[in-house]
């Protein structure tokens, strides 16, 4: 499988109650990188945060640490981008007064397909060993080839033979309290702390991001997702128009499902920035 079958959709939008949009969605294709960032701080600091951030981010994986023929694993290339995205929101907020505070979630994904072998067969002639860079139905015994990285409360989530399955778990507050039993699903949703990030791109000089290795399967769905989306849109409204989604999957039909998530967010209160990523692994 190659970065050429995936296809991908992305839309933004700033909802119905804020002024300006502190969301930023960006997508790298030729190389397989997409990313999505919430950015917070005072007047035009959130934007500023975010852009930043995805910007740095998408610049790092496009020109590595070594050059391009550098031998780092995809999940230390995925490291490396979120680190530089944190360090280059961590100095512009401590050397522009305006921009002190500033900072921004980000989730990503990174899709780094293993390269195709030859050998030579019986009569001599080169034999194309079967891997996962040419073949769609991924096993167990395949290394992944797909990294999902994140910081904050920017969400993935995986759309896959009709299942809706979220892949990250929320660097908030919030989470923390419902993993401890201290609230329930419905405390939470109404909670006046569920906006309180634990970790974020540019609050600190380094960051630990969460980074997971996938193996992507052909009509996958990843959806990337700021908190707009997911405190407007339930899990059951994200799976419904996720499934509607026609197969085979074209960059129309994604483009009609951006539309679809930020339309009911919207109907659902639009109290934020919207932003929605939406990558499919096309057979």
């Amino acid at each position: 499988m190659s970065a050429t079958h995936l296809i991908y959709a992305m839309l933004s939008h700033r909802g119905r109650v804020r002024k300006g949009n502190e969301d930023t969605c960006a997508a790298a294709p030729e190389i397989g990188a997409f990313v999505v960032c919430d950015g917070m701080g005072g007047a035009a600091a959130g934007e500023v945060a975010s852009n930043l951030a995805a910007d740095t981010f998408l610049a790092n994986l496009s020109s590595p640490p070594g050059g391009p023929e550098t031998s780092l694993t995809p999940e230390t290339r995925m490291n490396a981008a979120i680190q530089a995205a944190n360090h280059a929101v961590y100095q512009q907020s401590r050397q522009q007064r305006q921009y002190n505070g500033m900072g921004t979630t980000l989730v990503a994904l990174l899709h780094a397909p293993v390269v195709k072998s030859e050998s030579k067969g019986e009569n001599g002639k080169a034999a194309t060993r079967r891997s996962p860079a040419s073949h769609l139905n991924s096993r167990v015994t395949d290394p992944p080839t797909l990294w999902l990285g994140h910081v904050g409360d920017s969400r993935c989530y995986r759309q896959r033979r009709g299942k809706l399955e979220q892949l990250t778990i929320d660097h908030s507050l919030i989470e923390e309290q419902l993993r401890a039993g201290q609230i329930t699903l419905d405390q939470a949703a109404h909670s006046p702390m569920r906006n309180l990030i634990t970790r974020a791109i540019g609050s600190q000089a380094t960051v630990q991001p969460e980074i997971q290795s996938h193996r992507p399967q052909a009509n996958d769905v990843y959806l990337l997702a700021s908190d707009g989306l997911t405190h407007e849109v339930t899990d059951e409204e994200i799976a419904e128009i996720l499934t509607a989604i026609p197969r085979p999957q074209t960059v129309a039909a994604l483009t009609k499902a951006c539309e679809d998530l930020i339309t009911t967010a919207n109907r659902n209160g639009g109290n934020d920035n919207i932003t929605v990523l939406l990558v499919a692994v096309a057979p």
